[in-house]
């Protein structure tokens, strides 16, 4: 018999995919763990990307300044404040070299802390069970700890809570006379409530120590192209990250897709609408678990504290994907008291996350 050829076991593969970063496409489950918006881009925007593939594929993209210039169409502002990065990650990992001392809240979204040497990072922690982020003394560790950088995500990933803006405000009134810029990722603020009216980005010129951060792969809904941006108005430190890029960072289908994107404006409004009232049902219907603590959330993801004397996260989500074909993130690792109590839940259709609420159901409430 040939080993290679016989059928994985589900346990087998669930122990594979939870060692990959991504290509879940691939082997047919229900993905409830990557984040993205399931509703865009619209389906000529596929065609296009069919009828003018082989240009794509043959010749060379644009590059730095141009790129700037048609992000700058798509969120109407300066391309001269803008720098476009493979995915924000890229933006990250630039940052992470500048050799600026950071600081970040945690539990938060990994990889600002995973991208700088350890001895350059202090983790501020958000305390449970509201995990809400106090700005006042975030700012003074920040200052006590003479962090050069500081991050928020907000939301925040993995709890999907929002900062508001009044106090992101006044943190960045607070670092700017002790020379700390503010570091602020909004991937995620399509999703929440009038988030055109939460997000910074029209503040930008007003504060030259304030930096949004956006993957526009989560709200656009284009993770296998990998476009992210950086918006400021400090010059210098927008040159010291333009610097570290080289000379074609983003392929062509990026650059297609950035050239196309005005023309969807209302389309994509749509969708996000279309993911938010979804979520909302989603949270709805998992506050009828008895026993679980669902936070109500602000992006596109719902973050969960499991019955107290039940399965661990790891536990359901091994479970879930070995009894149900569904794949969730578990939050067991993370920076944060008890993480093994907490899951991190992806919406997704409506018919799909009433499926997921059912799985639960059967495995964490006894019959």
């Amino acid at each position: 018999m040939n080993i290679k050829n016989t059928p994985a076991t589900p346990q087998q593969r669930y122990e594979d995919i939870s060692k990959q970063h991504g290509g879940y496409w691939r082997h047919e489950f229900i993905d409830h763990n990557y984040l993205y918006n399931l509703y865009f881009p619209p389906e000529d925007f596929f065609s296009h990307i069919t009828e003018h593939v082989h240009q794509l594929v043959l010749n060379y993209p644009i590059a730095q300044k141009d790129l700037a210039v048609l992000v700058g169409e798509l969120i109407d502002q300066p391309s001269e404040q803008i720098v476009v990065g493979n995915g924000a990650a890229e933006l990250i990992k630039i940052i992470a070299r500048l050799n600026r001392k950071l600081i970040v809240p945690v539990p938060s979204f990994n990889e600002y802390v995973n991208a700088a040497p350890a001895d350059n990072v202090t983790q501020f922690a958000i305390a449970p069970p509201s995990f809400q982020l106090d700005v006042d003394k975030f700012a003074a560790e920040a200052i006590r700890s003479k962090a050069r950088l500081a991050v928020v995500v907000t939301p925040n990933n993995p709890t999907s809570l929002l900062v508001p803006k009044d106090q992101l405000i006044r943190l960045t009134r607070k670092l700017a006379d002790h020379d700390c810029m503010l570091i602020v990722d909004e991937s995620f603020i399509d999703f929440a409530r009038n988030g055109d009216q939460k997000t910074l980005e029209n503040e930008i010129g007003k504060y030259p120590n304030l930096v949004i951060f956006k993957s526009m792969s989560k709200a656009y809904g284009i993770c296998g192209i990998r476009i992210g941006y950086m918006l400021t108005a400090n010059v210098d430190f927008l040159e010291q990250v333009r610097q570290g890029l080289h000379i074609w960072n983003i392929n062509g289908f990026a650059e297609e897709f950035l050239r196309l994107a005005p023309q969807y404006r209302e389309k994509f409004r749509q969708s996000c609408y279309k993911v938010m009232k979804d979520r909302d049902q989603f949270y709805l219907e998992l506050q009828t678990i008895p026993g679980m603590l669902v936070y109500q959330p602000d992006a596109n993801y719902i973050f969960c504290r499991l019955p107290d004397n039940n399965l661990s996260g790891p536990e359901v989500t091994k479970r879930l994907f070995v009894e149900y074909n569904i794949y969730i993130k578990h939050c067991e690792g993370k920076t944060m008291p008890e993480s093994d109590r907490y899951v991190r839940i992806a919406s997704r259709t409506q018919p799909e996350n009433l499926q997921l609420v059912e799985a639960l159901r059967d495995i964490l409430v006894p019959e």
